[in-house]
């Protein structure tokens, strides 16, 4: 039977009904403002935060209710570490007269403020000049599409402090949430490795900083060979760029058993485009739309996977606002080819 943890206005009727019991010849013992009354309430107050305390101990004894660097402390026990943030790093324009210099180390940052600095010194000479830039703060914060403007945090002489991100300044993730943390301890444990089960490389790809969730297909390409499929949904794209292909490729490679070829690919994305006849048809209800949508294709999308029709129209009527529906089109189960999976598309509304 679980232990019932006694309220606080239960533990100052044990405490104060004690002391009434103890006390002879004073019969205030029990009014609110008596001294023993006082006493009573300030002795239960204390016993009432031990108990808490005893209860949070508890519950950092036990892996699946464990916080932060209790879990991270389980989690060393099978060597299962907290995946750390990721700098987001790309390339961007800037324009200026040939000659000039932009020294490494010089601040460019985004209207928000998230700020990053150039990678090295560089010289115009003809054309727009193409920094490497990194972020300073790690997160997904540092994420940023191409052709945006960038702006110099201090003037260069005989440069535009205007400028554009010439390519996606990706690869920036968070911290690994407990959830994520606490999702890969408890695979750890459940399915220890197997020197290259289908589950050791899955755990293995999870184990790279931003992936998120990993397909394994034994036997895919011939006898001896394993497909590693992988996305990172925290990033602006969940398709993973070659770099992180490569990253996942080469930390897999040195884990997994000589005999296996290994072959890690990014998906192929294959944009779900929808026309929806929406009632009412205004732009929170259309955005609460998106929203659900985009969360039921994180959930259901995979490799080779189905998304179903009768799931989307279950989506778009979840959406807060939304009183009727129609969707015009795809009007079946959207399937998809080995290696293609589904993203969010195109969304057209009208008015049912």
């Amino acid at each position: 039977m679980p232990f019932a943890r006694p309220t606080l206005t239960e533990l100052i009727n044990r405490v104060v009904t004690d002391i009434s019991s103890r006390v002879t010849g004073v019969g205030s013992a029990v009014l609110r403002r008596s001294l023993l009354g006082v006493l009573g309430q300030s002795e239960a107050g204390a016993v009432h935060m031990l108990y808490g305390y005893l209860d949070w101990i508890a519950k950092q004894s036990i892996i699946d209710t464990a916080e932060k660097e209790y879990l991270e402390r389980w989690a060393a026990i099978w060597k299962v570490t907290r995946k750390t943030a990721g700098f987001a790093s790309g390339q961007v324009a800037l324009s200026g007269s040939a000659g000039n210099v932009v020294e490494g180390g010089t601040v460019v940052q985004r209207q928000d403020g998230v700020q990053y600095k150039t990678l090295g010194d560089a010289v115009f000479s003809s054309g727009p000049l193409i920094i490497p830039v990194l972020a300073i703060e790690a997160g997904e914060a540092g994420n940023f599409d191409a052709g945006l403007p960038i702006f110099l945090l201090s003037p260069i002489a005989g440069v535009q402090s205007t400028g554009t991100t010439a390519t996606k300044l990706e690869n920036g993730v968070d911290v690994e949430t407990d959830d994520r943390l606490l999702a890969r301890l408890l695979a750890r444990i459940q399915q220890p490795p197997h020197g290259g089960a289908s589950f050791d490389y899955e755990q293995w790809a999870l184990e790279v900083a931003g992936v998120t969730r990993v397909w394994v297909y034994p036997i895919q390409l011939g006898p001896g060979t394993v497909t590693v499929l992988f996305v990172c949904d925290e990033e602006v794209s969940i398709i993973p760029s070659p770099a992180k292909v490569a990253e996942v490729q080469a930390y897999i490679d040195v884990r997994a058993p000589v005999t296996a070829e290994v072959f890690v690919a990014a998906p192929v994305a294959d944009p779900l485009n929808m026309n929806i006849k929406l009632t009412p048809n205004t732009a929170a209800v259309q955005n609460a739309v998106r929203a659900e949508l985009a969360d039921l294709i994180d959930r259901d999308s995979a490799p080779g996977g189905t998304i179903l029709i009768s799931r989307l129209r279950e989506a778009v009527s979840l959406a807060a606002g939304e009183s009727n529906n129609q969707i015009v089109s795809p009007t079946a189960d959207v399937t998809h080819a080995t290696g293609h999976m589904a993203t969010v598309g195109t969304l057209t509304f009208s008015s049912l």
